[in-house]
């Protein structure tokens, strides 16, 4: 399969990178990002853009793929709800809506966050904004569209972008809670399996990821 990745350059899109190059189904890798991420391998290419929605342009290289996992995101420290929503869902939405003009029989993958709100109506901004971009995500006619929701990840060997808190607290939690500490390949391998296999919820939660990557 032909899988294309945003947001290569952050810990959780690297992780996904490096399990669909180690993966022997995945036969090419296209990585979308505004800056080049360095590493050569022999399935990898990479689509420079400015801004994501300039993938209108590229329709005749993108209507090729069978997956599009968006790994690309930012922290909601220091921001307000109406920032904060110009850089989640007026980011990810248009992306996946220009996408599947080009291309409705891909599946899109949207990587939100443990705990997000799918009422869109909690205390928590972060989470309702992660809500309303799922729930515009899920309405998209794709192949097949998921959301998955991760919440304490570890890093993959090789890996140069994991952020600290993770670095610290994925070691000392695993041996506590171990059914909800995700390795980031098996990320990646629930990710790929969900594009071959597909899975029965739209909303996958971190027992759902761990089920989707022994499939």
């Amino acid at each position: 399969m032909k899988i294309a990745i945003t947001g290569a350059t952050g810990m959780v899109g690297e992780g996904v990178l490096f399990e669909c190059l180690d993966n022997s189904s995945v036969t090419e890798v296209l990585i979308i990002g505004r800056k080049p991420y360095d590493l050569t391998h022999p399935k990898l290419d990479e689509l420079i853009v400015k801004d994501f929605s300039e993938i209108s342009n590229h329709s005749e290289l993108l209507k090729n793929y069978d997956g599009c996992f968006f790994c690309a995101g930012v922290s909601s420290v220091g921001e307000n709800e109406d920032s904060f929503t110009k850089k989640t869902y007026d980011f990810v939405v248009p992306f996946a809506t220009a996408l599947l003009q080009i291309n409705p029989a891909m599946v899109f993958i949207y990587v939100s966050g443990n705990r997000t709100d799918s009422t869109e109506r909690g205390k928590v901004m972060w989470a309702r904004v992660k809500g309303r971009t799922e729930n515009a995500l899920m309405k998209l006619p794709f192949k097949g569209q998921y959301n998955f929701r991760p919440a304490i990840m570890m890093g993959s060997k090789g890996q140069k972008n994991i952020k600290t808190i993770y670095k610290i607290l994925g070691p000392l939690i695993a041996p506590f809670f171990p059914a909800k500490t995700l390795k980031l390949k098996q990320v990646g391998q629930a990710m790929i399996n969900a594009v071959s296999k597909g899975y029965p919820k739209q909303i996958l939660e971190v027992d759902d990821i761990i089920q989707l990557a022994k499939n």
